[in-house]
């Protein structure tokens, strides 16, 4: 015979305030089944939570509704109480009268009428539960992590510092991302290339990671603990393995008019090269596209000069499987695309600007170049159209950002700080320069930022113009820039040898068919989401698979090695354990009512259902069923609402207890 116990928080007041909580607990005490309904003012506090314990033992309880906030909150605190006193916490059940009753409804007499309706749906649906066991599953002890830039830098090193094995897997043919293109970082103005690089170097070296670089993710098969992923190598037509990095071949490459991508197309570079001179590793790759020997058939100096035989030109892609645990996505960002053609979202552009048409019309991290000792420059401030100093540089901001009509909707966070550390650079290095700064309003919220901008503004004079710019144009060879500075209700125009343009942050191209191989998932600007933005912020809904840095939304570089070491503390908790336990309310097949229509294999969405075949002892096939992968299944129920046999459930809330809480509203 059931006896559960109720028990009704008042949560302060948040609670208390609109719900009669000590008339609920007198009126679900008169349900049936129901051994006991208190009233406490924090019941996730120590004494609440004693209190219980101390009923479930007086009481013999065999089930518990614990009437409070969300299921997210506190759930897990409330089994583990359950738990310890001996109950199934399968058997505990939560009734949300917060989010769903006081924070919703002002009357005090109906919002404590459906509370008492939520607590009797519960108490109905305990009456149905049994006991179920966590699910057990062994844990391959070796991490994955996707993307080479400083946040996949750091959560590396975390995970192999710890002495678990790490496979790092990055595009582009070094690491280093987006930072090693900087050339100081605010609000230290402290060198990139000097605190990254060195970070570079341990993961090159360190014994417990394995680098594929120039690499892509092809596929992931597998589940939480146990995934198996197969890694394209493209073709680098330069044996790492045997090449020294001794330079000969790029330093005798004839082709050297070739756009660098790492200098955002500001510089050249030859066909074979290294992306930047701190490389890791430090080895060539072969543009074919650029290369005389695949273009026209001959040329072949490099391989004449390679004294360690190291380039093939008969090289080709191959692919690598690896066998991980976990999953850590850093796969950063890129700028949004500033041009005036239309974008493959929606979004227009901002061709009034003058980006694509005007040379001297750059983005921020074009101007990071410039100003970088490593740039195509040698750190010199010159204007790409003539080489010229520019005496006058306006910055504008929020290119992109906060913009509904023709960018995007969300601020990038990040670039006022940049903006405001690109003016300091720009002083430091043109001293007799103006630079003019149009902004909408200034977001400095870190340590020490609001004084960055400050130090800007009344240290390095730059000039902040409160308002937008309209248009830019060309007139003898000067850029024209006109705006508003809304401070002084006055429009503006300023006369500019070169106009940077502070342009959103977005995710990096692929990442949303990278997702869709994970099962992870992704918001409408292609961001992946976190499973939950307060309390599980670096996880995803998809189980061992982890995100951080800018992948997950814009951020900086302290946020993004904060949310790094984050992700890679979560991969080591799970580590920490031979076998994993997951929570056991997941789907489960009748398999002797499955008809082996198969609908549910096609429906789901993480490919947790597969065919399987019932055999006797002989061999002979009995029957085909549909089978659920534990390691796989969330639970999600798509399968359950599309069988049309009515053979799936999902256990701890199947249509048996689905239809108690239904048939128990009065």
């Amino acid at each position: 015979m059931a006896r559960i116990g109720v028990f009704i928080c008042w949560c302060g007041e948040n609670i208390a305030r609109n719900v009669d909580v000590e008339q609920a607990a007198t009126q679900v005490a008169e349900l049936p089944g129901v051994a006991c309904a208190l009233a406490y003012k924090y019941m996730c506090s120590d004494p609440g939570q004693s209190l219980i314990r101390q009923k479930i033992a007086s009481e013999h309880l065999t089930g518990i509704v614990v009437a409070s906030c969300s299921p997210h909150m506190h759930l897990r605190t409330f089994r583990k109480a359950a738990a310890a006193e001996g109950l199934n916490p399968y058997l505990v059940e939560m009734a949300n009268i917060r989010e769903h009753c006081s924070w919703v409804h002002h009357d005090r007499a109906e919002a404590t009428a459906k509370a008492v309706e939520l607590i009797r749906m519960a108490v109905a649906k305990v009456r149905c539960d049994h006991a179920l066991q966590p699910i057990a599953i062994p844990v391959t002890r070796r991490a994955l992590v996707i993307g080479g830039g400083v946040a996949g830098i750091q959560a590396a090193l975390d995970i192999a510092d710890a002495g678990y094995q790490v496979v790092v897997v990055e595009r582009e043919p070094s690491i280093g991302g987006k930072m090693a293109g900087l050339s100081e970082t605010f609000p230290t103005l402290d060198c990139s290339q000097c605190i990254l690089t060195p970070r570079m170097v341990d993961v090159g070296q360190h014994p417990n990671i394995t680098l594929h670089t120039y690499s892509e993710v092809e596929s992931v098969e597998g589940y939480l603990g146990n995934f198996k992923v197969t890694i394209r190598k493209k073709a680098r037509y330069v044996d790492v393995a045997k090449c020294t990095g001794c330079g000969q071949c790029w330093n005798a490459c004839p082709s050297k008019k070739t756009p660098s991508a790492f200098d955002y197309n500001m510089g050249t570079r030859t066909a074979i090269y290294v992306p930047f001179p701190q490389a890791v590793p430090a080895r060539p790759v072969i543009d074919r596209n650029a290369c005389l020997h695949f273009l026209k058939g001959k040329c072949g100096v490099c391989a004449k000069k390679c004294q360690a035989g190291a380039i093939n030109y008969e090289d080709q892609d191959t692919s690598v499987v690896e066998e991980v645990g976990a999953v850590v996505v850093a796969t950063g960002f890129q700028l949004y695309q500033i041009g005036k053609e239309r974008n493959g979202d929606g979004t227009v552009g901002y061709g009034e600007y003058g980006y694509g048409e005007y040379p001297d019309v750059i983005d921020s991290l074009q101007f990071e170049r410039l100003v970088s000792a490593s740039g195509p420059t040698g750190g010199e401030i010159r204007r790409p159209s003539d080489g010229q100093v520019p005496k006058t540089v306006v910055f504008i901001s929020c290119v992109g950002s906060r913009d509904n009509a023709k960018g995007l909707s969300y601020c990038s966070k990040i670039c006022c700080m940049y903006t405001a550390k690109h003016t300091m650079l720009y002083k430091h290095k043109v001293h007799d320069g103006t630079a003019h700064v149009f902004y909408m309003d200034i977001r400095a919220g870190g340590k020490n930022y609001d004084e960055f901008v400050r130090r800007a503004i009344e240290q390095d004079g730059a000039q902040y113009h409160r308002g937008r710019v309209s248009k830019i144009t060309q007139e003898n060879g000067r850029l024209i820039v006109r705006g508003v500075d809304t401070l002084v209700g006055e429009p503006l125009t300023v006369e500019a040898d070169l106009v940077v343009l502070a342009s959103a942050m977005r995710p990096a191209d692929g990442v949303e068919p990278l997702a869709q191989k994970l099962n992870v998932g992704y918001d409408e600007n292609g961001f992946l989401s976190e499973s939950h933005p307060k309390l599980r912020p670096v996880e995803t809904n998809a189980a061992g698979v982890f995100v951080c840095g800018a992948c997950q939304g814009p951020k900086d570089i302290p946020e993004s090695v904060a949310q790094a070491t984050a992700a890679a503390g979560k991969v080591l908790v799970m580590f920490g354990h031979e076998k994993l336990a997951r929570e056991p309310e997941i789907a489960k097949v009748n398999e002797t009512n499955c008809a082996a229509c198969f609908t549910c294999v096609r429906a789901c969405p993480y490919t947790a259902i597969e065919k399987a075949e019932i055999r006797d002892r002989k061999g002979n096939l009995v029957k085909r069923t549909a089978r659920v992968n534990q390691g796989l299944c969330m639970g999600c129920g798509t399968c359950v609402a599309l069988c049309p046999s009515k053979s799936v459930d999902i256990e701890g809330f199947t249509e048996q207890q689905v239809y108690a809480m239904l048939e128990s509203l009065e």
